[in-house]
């Protein structure tokens, strides 16, 4: 049984690959946009579903896992920037303070469908305005929810992490392993 990705996240495919599967990448075309009064949970609860539902049906026979992140902060939720002003923003919000990264997956194996939402808590050091404009200028914070990647130059930054540090980055990787191990497709890849 195959495992389809169904997400271009490369962070992703890094970290199932690390853990030791090999996932076909299969991105899920999707309007990610919150609802509104649409809490993070709840947010990324329902993008991972559509998400797996929606490559699901073009891989009947594959296990299909859909995954979505976010940062939220005072229960705003905190998507990728929209420009470095925005990144700026998200980073002046989360300077000094703990937060959340919300990630929903869920795995769909025919019409089968596990859900699940992880939440570790991280907390970032006080940024000066300096530190804030060297972040932006590496380019590390584009296409990042929050604006960072904790994972890279932004962990210097890191003084605390509550939770799964591979959800920051992604993905529950425990998660997906817990529901892969009783598939046949974890029996031949670990």
């Amino acid at each position: 049984m195959d495992l389809v990705l169904a997400s271009a996240s490369p962070r992703r495919v890094e970290l199932l690959r690390a853990a030791g599967f090999q996932p076909v990448v299969v991105p899920a075309d999707l309007d990610e946009t919150a609802l509104p009064g649409e809490t993070p949970a709840a947010h990324v609860a329902r993008l991972a579903r559509a998400k797996a539902d929606a490559i699901a049906a073009r891989y009947p026979a594959a296990a299909v896992l859909g995954a979505d992140t976010v940062v939220a902060i005072d229960d705003e939720i905190l998507g990728k920037p929209r420009d470095d002003d925005d990144a700026r923003r998200m980073l002046g919000r989360l300077a000094g303070r703990a937060h959340q990264v919300y990630t929903g997956v869920a795995l769909a194996v025919g019409a089968d469908i596990r859900a699940e939402v992880a939440m570790s808590e991280v907390r970032l050091a006080p940024l000066s305005r300096e530190e804030i404009e060297w972040y932006i200028a590496s380019g590390e914070s584009r296409d990042k929810a929050g604006a960072y990647a904790i994972q890279g130059l932004a962990s210097r930054y890191v003084t605390g992490i509550q939770g799964s540090y591979s959800n920051v980055v992604g993905l529950p990787v425990a998660v997906v392993y817990r529901w892969l191990r009783e598939l046949p497709v974890i029996h031949s890849q670990h």
